[in-house]
C-alpha cells in the first residue's frame, strides 16, 4: 500500500465526509444553490492566495534543488494558471476580481490555510505535503468521481465547467505530480516514529476541507 493510500486509510472516516460532501452532489447534478457556488467562488480565491503562500513555503523548506523546482512550478500553477481560470469562472457568475479580492475571508477558510502554514512552518517538507494533499489530490479524485456522473457534463447543469476543469487532464496531471513527488518525499522522510505524526496533519486538513464545502452549503441553505 503506498504512503497516500495508508493515509486515506487512516483517515477514512473523514476523508468519505469531505469527498462525498452534499456539496460535491449538488456540483454533479446541477443541484447545489446558486448562492452556495458563489460564496465558495470567492473564498475559493482568497484560499488559492493563501496556498500560493504555501508554496513559496515548500520553496524554502526544500532539502534538495529537484524539491525547490517542484514547489516553484506548484507556486506558478497557481498565481499564473489557476487563478486566471478562477478569475474567468468567476465572471461567469458575476463576480469581477475586485469583489474577489476585496470579499471578507471566512473563518472556515482562514482556519483552514493557517493550518497548513503552520504544519509547514512547524515541519518540514513532507509534513508539509501532507498538509495540502488533500486539496491537490482530493479535487482530482472528487471531480473524475462527479465526471462519472450521467448529468456532470448536461448543458443544463451550471456547474459542468467546474467538474470538466479538474477532472481534465492538466490538473489531473498536476495531482498525480504532487502525489509522487509526496511519495518520495515519504520513502525517505516518512519512518514509522513519524507515521502517526502525518497522519494526524492529514486527517486535520481533510477535516477543514470539509469544513470549506459546509461553509458553503449553509450560505446556500440561509438564502433558501
Amino acid at each position: 500500500m503506498s504512503f497516500f493510500e495508508r493515509l486515506k486509510t487512516e483517515a477514512s472516516v473523514e476523508w468519505r465526509a469531505y469527498t462525498e460532501h452534499p456539496f460535491t452532489n449538488g456540483l454533479a447534478d446541477g443541484s447545489l444553490p446558486e448562492a452556495a457556488f458563489r460564496h465558495y467562488l470567492v473564498q475559493d480565491y482568497l484560499f488559492l492566495i493563501e496556498f500560493a503562500r504555501a508554496y513559496a513555503l515548500a520553496v524554502y523548506k526544500s532539502p534538495r534543488l529537484a524539491d525547490m523546482r517542484e514547489a516553484a512550478a506548484g507556486l506558478s500553477a497557481i498565481l499564473d494558471v489557476e487563478m486566471n481560470l478562477h478569475v474567468k469562472l468567476c465572471a461567469g457568475w458575476g463576480l469581477s476580481p475586485s469583489d474577489l479580492e476585496q470579499a471578507p475571508p471566512a473563518a472556515e477558510m482562514l482556519a483552514y490555510t493557517r493550518y497548513v502554514l503552520d504544519a509547514g512552518m512547524r515541519g518540514d517538507l513532507l509534513a508539509l505535503k501532507v498538509a495540502l494533499a488533500p486539496c491537490v489530490i482530493g479535487y482530482a479524485e472528487i471531480a473524475t468521481r462527479l465526471a462519472s456522473r450521467p448529468q456532470a457534463d448536461a448543458a443544463t447543469n451550471p456547474y459542468r465547467a467546474w467538474i470538466a476543469e479538474y477532472a481534465g487532464v492538466p490538473y489531473q496531471e498536476v495531482a498525480a505530480r504532487a502525489r509522487a513527488h509526496m511519495e518520495q518525499l515519504a520513502e525517505l522522510y516518512a519512518t514509522p516514529a513519524r507515521e502517526a505524526e502525518l497522519i494526524a496533519i492529514f486527517k486535520e486538513a481533510t477535516r477543514l476541507e470539509a469544513d470549506f464545502w459546509e461553509m458553503a452549503w449553509r450560505a446556500g441553505s440561509r438564502v433558501e
